[in-house]
C-alpha cells in the first residue's frame, strides 16, 4: 500500500514486549521499568491478528522486536502464528542474544527466517558496564547456536557511541571478515536515555577503514565489504543521511498502538479492533505517515516513549 508520499509500505516492526533482560544505559533505566499487567499488552492472538491485517494492507516482512522479544511468554507461539500467515515472505526477530543459545533452534523451527543481534562492544568489561547485567559470552554462545540452527544472513547491530566503542570499529570490521554476518553500524538517535550518550556519525567507520569496498545497498543500509571478507558491513544513518524518503515501515507497540513514524508522537490504537475495522485503522496509520523526521533541526525525537516502549 502506498502512503501519501508514494512510499510502498511493506514492512511491519511488531513489538511483543517492552521488557528486557538487559539494562543498556542508552535505552533502559537502571532499575528497569514498572511491570505491566498482562492485560495491558497485546495477547499472542492479538499480535497475530494485527500482523494478518497488516499483510492485507500490503506488508510482506514482519520483524518482532521489544524490549527483548525472547523474554515474552509465548514467543514461539507468536512466531508460528505469524509465519503461517499467507503473504508473509520474511519473519525476522531482533534480540540481544542472551537467550539465543536456548532458543535459536526452536525459533528456526517456529518459522523465523533471520535474526538481528544487538552487540555494541566486543570487550567483556564494557559489555557488563553498558548492559549493567549482561555477559558477552552469552551473546557469542547465542550466535553460535543460531549458526548451528541454520540461520543465515544474521546481522549484528552496533550502536555507535563516541568515547565508548569508537575505538572498536576495526575489531568489528575484523568480525565481518571472519564470519558470514553483516556488521551494521547504527547512528545513535536522541530518544529516551539515548539523548545522554555521545553521537558519532557512521562516516567514522569509513574513516577508520578507507579500504572498504562499496556494495549494492539493502533497505536503508549503505553496504560495504572488507577486502577478502566473508561478511559485509552496513551503515545505518538516521541522522547523517536521512532515509525517510525510502522508509517502507510502520511500527506497532506491545500495547497495540500503531506509530506511523518512530519519531512522531502520533499513535493509533488497534486494540479491540478486528476484521475490517482493524484493516482500516492500519490503512489510516499508513496514510498518516509523515514525510520525514525533524531530529536534525530539533536535536531530539518526538517519539514520546523510550525505544523499549516502541520497539527497537
Amino acid at each position: 500500500m502506498l502512503d501519501r508520499h508514494n512510499r510502498n509500505i511493506t514492512y511491519l516492526r511488531l513489538s511483543v514486549t517492552d521488557r528486557c533482560s538487559l539494562r543498556c544505559r542508552y535505552c533502559m533505566p537502571a532499575d528497569g521499568i514498572p511491570k505491566r499487567d498482562h492485560r495491558d499488552v497485546c495477547s499472542a492472538e492479538e499480535l497475530v491478528e494485527i500482523a494478518r491485517a497488516a499483510v492485507d494492507c500490503g506488508v510482506r516482512k514482519v520483524r518482532l522486536t521489544g524490549g527483548e522479544p525472547l523474554v515474552r511468554r509465548g514467543i514461539l507461539e507468536i512466531c508460528r502464528g505469524i509465519a503461517a500467515i499467507p503473504g508473509v515472505e520474511e519473519l525476522c526477530l531482533t534480540t540481544n542474544g542472551a537467550a539465543l543459545a536456548r532458543l535459536a533452534k526452536p525459533l528456526r523451527e517456529a518459522g523465523v527466517s533471520r535474526l538481528n543481534i544487538s552487540l555494541d562492544t566486543l570487550r567483556p568489561e564494557r559489555y557488563a558496564y553498558m548492559t549493567r547485567v549482561g555477559r558477552l559470552e552469552d551473546v557469542f554462545r547465542g550466535l553460535e547456536a543460531a549458526e548451528e540452527a541454520g540461520f543465515t544472513g544474521t546481522k549484528l547491530n552496533v550502536v555507535l557511541m563516541k568515547g565508548f566503542n569508537d575505538d572498536e570499529i576495526p575489531d568489528f570490521l575484523d568480525l565481518s571478515c571472519r564470519y558470514s554476518v553483516e556488521v551494521r553500524f547504527i547512528e545513535l538517535m536522541p530518544i529516551g536515555e539515548g539523548r545522554n550518550a555521545q553521537f558519532l556519525p557512521a562516516e567514522a567507520v569509513l574513516d577508520a577503514c578507507p579500504c572498504l569496498q562499496p556494495l549494492e545497498g539493502s533497505g536503508v543500509a549503505r553496504r560495504y565489504r572488507s577486502p577478502g571478507g566473508r561478511g559485509t558491513v552496513g551503515l545505518i544513518e538516521p541522522m547523517s543521511h536521512r532515509f525517510c524518503a525510502s522508509c517502507d515501515r510502520i511500527r506497532v507497540t506491545a500495547d497495540g498502538k500503531l506509530k506511523p513514524c518512530l519519531h512522531s508522537r502520533q499513535e493509533i490504537s488497534l486494540r479491540g479492533l478486528s476484521g475490517e475495522a482493524l484493516r482500516l485503522a492500519i490503512e489510516a496509520g499508513i496514510a498518516a505517515k509523515p514525510e520525514r523526521h525533524y531530529m536534525n533541526e530539533t536535536g531530539r525525537s518526538e517519539a514520546g516513549r523510550r525505544m523499549n516502549q516502541i520497539g527497537g
